[in-house]
């Protein structure tokens, strides 16, 4: 019983929090939209409401800049919908969109963080990989239309965003793994049900470089505009919607600055915090192999060996 009024206590506490941090987020757009033309770099834009960074800024100053008013969104991997890119637009219209993650009880834990009732969300509790999302998307009806789509599993996401078709979204963010350097064109293996933490203790050894990312978004019709600060989302737009945007794009020669992450997120084989940095991070993974996209043979190859560590 005691549990239950701790818990019950809590909801009240958290929603009434975060009510006020729709608010000022709310606020804070509605002033900065007023500026938003004279934006030249995608970092002057960042904020934070319900998103782990600042992408609920970036993706309100896109939203605008390319006239979507009510967008159409699909977000995996959401965790329970706590903090997430698209939770600050669901709460704001009665906007459509559909969010798949693994997480258990889904549906009951993302009712916690928003009304159901406000707007059309979709719910999918599944583990997602390249052999299965195509056909989520095509049941639940988002394979036209779509404004935005954010994807971040912290695994195979260069093997499922390779599936998606040409021309999906206007907008995509998508995660990539800043360790892997700006150079290489790099991914883990498309291992079916993939856990970062299983495939190396230290979390570190997922998802793909940005290069590899960059370069995949190229081929399906999508132009780089830049990174968060916390250089681990990647923002593309579609390149009919490019001259919308005032800003200046970044330069495809060099992508080091999107690569220097300070985040600290490293885990000892207990599970505890190491706080590796620069790197101390490559070299904790120096044994796992990731598939190199540009060599021929596809073959996995140790991250030793391509960094000559």
């Amino acid at each position: 019983m005691l549990d239950k009024i701790r818990h019950f206590l809590g909801s009240i506490f958290s929603n009434h929090n975060d009510h006020n941090i729709f608010a000022i987020g709310s606020s804070h757009f509605a002033l900065s939209s007023k500026n938003y033309s004279k934006i030249k770099n995608l970092n002057e834009v960042e904020f934070k409401v319900f998103s782990q960074n600042g992408e609920d800024g970036i993706i309100d100053y896109l939203l605008y800049s390319l006239n979507i008013q009510k967008p159409k969104f699909l977000e995996i991997g959401v965790g329970d919908y706590r903090e997430s890119n698209t939770r600050y637009l669901f709460m704001k219209s009665p906007n459509k969109g559909m969010i798949i993650d693994n997480e258990t009880n889904l549906r009951k834990k993302v009712s916690r963080n928003v009304k159901l009732w406000k707007g059309d969300l979709t719910i999918i509790e599944k583990k997602i990989d390249s052999e299965n999302i195509l056909d989520i998307i095509k049941e639940n009806n988002f394979g036209k239309n779509l404004d935005l789509l954010s994807l971040d599993i912290d695994g195979v996401d260069y093997w499922i965003l390779k599936e998606f078709p040409k021309d999906l979204s206007k907008i995509f963010v998508t995660e990539y793994n800043a360790i892997f350097g700006p150079d290489l064109e790099i991914t883990v293996p498309n291992i079916k049900n993939f856990d970062r933490t299983d495939y190396h203790h230290s979390n570190l050894c997922y998802g793909m470089s940005l290069r590899a990312n960059v370069n995949l978004m190229i081929k399906k019709n999508y132009v780089f505009i830049g990174a968060n600060k916390a250089c681990n989302n990647a923002f593309f737009v579609h390149k009919n919607e490019i001259e919308k945007l005032n800003i200046n794009l970044p330069s495809l020669n060099s992508l080091d600055i999107y690569t220097q992450s300070n985040i600290r997120e490293s885990r000892s084989e207990s599970g505890d915090l190491t706080f590796l940095s620069g790197e101390q991070k490559l070299r904790a993974i120096s044994d796992c192999k990731v598939i190199n996209l540009d060599s021929k043979s596809q073959n996995p190859v140790l991250i030793k060996d391509l960094f000559n560590i």
